[in-house]
């Protein structure tokens, strides 16, 4: 690849984030859209943000995490972060966006987080993209999505 390169990352789910990174640096991050569902408090992703704020962006690499149930988490939770993970796949797949999934320990193991505290990645994204707006203890999620572009933006090549 020659010029300026992008990489998207994406931690999917109700506190997940989108982020895009450039040349190997913080460009933008973003919270997971969402909206209300049915009646109540109830949440879920909204689909049609996504892809509208994916168009915003240069059509590049995505790397989005894959993710299972986790043990201890209810049906309804495990179906409705099915769907937020759909939803992400969906706006990147109707923009014709290359999708690479990776799970959790593969990068996490490239940045030494194997077994350390959740908030430790936005530690690290906060040392390798100082700008990155990380400083609340709930950009967790915009972190993560932030380390996976990275880890993807860095498998290229970069």
């Amino acid at each position: 690849m020659s010029g300026v390169r992008f990489a998207i990352g994406i931690d999917p789910g109700l506190s997940g984030a989108i982020a895009l990174i450039r040349d190997g640096e913080f460009a933008e991050v973003r919270d997971m859209p969402t909206m209300a569902r049915g009646t109540g408090n109830k949440q879920q992703v909204n689909a049609a943000e996504i892809g509208k704020l994916l168009r915003e962006w240069p059509p590049c690499p995505s790397f989005i995490e894959q993710v299972g149930a986790m043990p201890g988490q209810g049906v309804s939770s495990m179906f409705n972060f099915g769907k937020a993970t759909g939803a992400c796949l969906g706006a990147l797949a109707a923009l014709q966006f290359p999708v690479t999934h990776v799970t959790p320990v593969k990068w996490k193991r490239y940045f030494n987080l194997i077994g350390k505290d959740k908030d430790m990645a936005r530690t690290v994204a906060q040392e390798l993209m100082p700008t990155a707006p990380l400083a609340r203890k709930m950009d967790c999620g915009r972190a993560d999505a932030l380390l996976i572009g990275l880890w993807g933006y860095r498998q290229l090549g970069g």
